[in-house]
């Protein structure tokens, strides 16, 4: 079965507008309290949101901090790298 134009460009802008998330990783190196100091600076999370995320990056060895798209989350990650910590994107579905 053949697909029109429109219906493969449907497709498209389907899967280019899925959303990405950005994660930060545990490390060896950052103190717990900077890392929520991150969050709260970089994200706007209060200090409870943050430190929640912060002890989920700890115990559970990564935590999701935003979703968006993919610009976005690329921007997020350069922002985290800037701070020192370990980040990274994918697609929120994998």
């Amino acid at each position: 079965m053949s697909q029109t134009l429109e219906e493969t460009g449907l497709q498209e802008q389907t899967v280019l507008d899925s959303p990405w998330v950005t994660l930060v990783w545990n490390d060896p190196v950052n103190l717990m309290s900077y890392v929520s100091y991150v969050f709260r600076s970089y994200f706007g999370f209060s200090r409870d949101e943050a430190d929640r995320r912060m002890l989920q990056v700890h115990h559970d060895g990564k935590a999701v901090v935003a979703t968006g798209s993919r610009e976005e989350m690329e921007r997020h990650v350069e922002a985290m790298h800037d701070f020192g910590l370990w980040a990274t994107l994918q697609k929120a579905d994998a």
